[in-house]
């Protein structure tokens, strides 16, 4: 029997408790509150994908418009997706490990760019972090350095990096 392919869907605030425990499994090291991912889901619904499969919730994105250049703080709220945002910023992706290498992270960085694009933004940007970047850089993404990032990208690990991508 073929298990079926893990299909990306809107999130919606039931899937709450399930994304934290995505989270807290492929992100032990950047924990965030249940109340942040709530509020990026309030502001910007259409950039909170779940990604489902025949178990359950197999991952997640949450992302959203946001000013280049302007990270925002691990575990904080936005309070609001500002006018001046001139990109579509990708806060989090994650995927359990039995939806790795389902090809749903490369149908997910489709979607996104669709939708940057539907928004009439321009570039993309996100923080890399457990390594991800050569997943990145194959999908078009670039190394990005800008020092007013430094601290920011400090509070994740010496392994994070900025990256952005022109559309």
């Amino acid at each position: 029997m073929t298990t079926p392919t893990p299909h990306w869907r809107a999130l919606t605030p039931a899937d709450l408790p399930a994304m934290m425990a995505v989270a807290a499994q492929v992100h032990p090291g950047f924990p965030e509150d249940e109340a942040v991912f709530a509020e990026r889901l309030a502001l910007f619904p259409a950039g909170c994908l779940a990604l489902a499969d025949a178990t359950g919730l197999a991952g997640y994105v949450v992302s959203h418009p946001w000013p280049l250049l302007q990270a925002p703080a691990l575990n904080s709220r936005l309070g609001a997706i500002p006018a001046a945002a001139d990109a579509y910023y990708i806060h989090d992706l994650a995927l359990l490990p039995r939806a790795q290498g389902t090809g749903a992270a490369s149908r997910l960085v489709e979607l996104l760019t669709g939708q940057a694009r539907a928004g009439g933004l321009g570039r993309m940007a996100l923080i890399a972090v457990n390594r991800s970047a050569g997943f990145w850089q194959r999908h078009g993404f670039r190394l990005t350095h800008d020092a007013s990032l430094d601290r920011k990208l400090a509070s994740y690990d010496d392994d994070a990096r900025y990256m952005t991508r022109e559309l």
